[in-house]
């Protein structure tokens, strides 16, 4: 059995849960540059669909992040 590239990890966790965050890719794939991992994604063809989300912190300081998804 060969080890799975940090892409595939990716694309294999957005087929199972739906989409994948830079939160979940660092503590559960151990993957730090989602992003490029995401741009190895749509270079490769698939269509990757990014939803900016944001929620506001205790301090009233508001945090921002991309969720990415495989197009409807």
């Amino acid at each position: 059995m060969s080890k799975l590239s940090q892409t595939e990890r990716v694309l294999e966790y957005i087929k199972t849960y739906g989409s994948i965050d830079g939160w979940r890719a660092m503590n559960e794939l151990h993957i730090m540059r989602l992003a490029a991992r995401i741009a190895d994604l749509k270079a490769a063809g698939y269509p990757i669909t990014k939803q900016m989300k944001s929620r506001k912190n205790e301090d009233g300081s508001v945090t921002c992040w991309a969720e990415y998804s495989l197009a409807a």
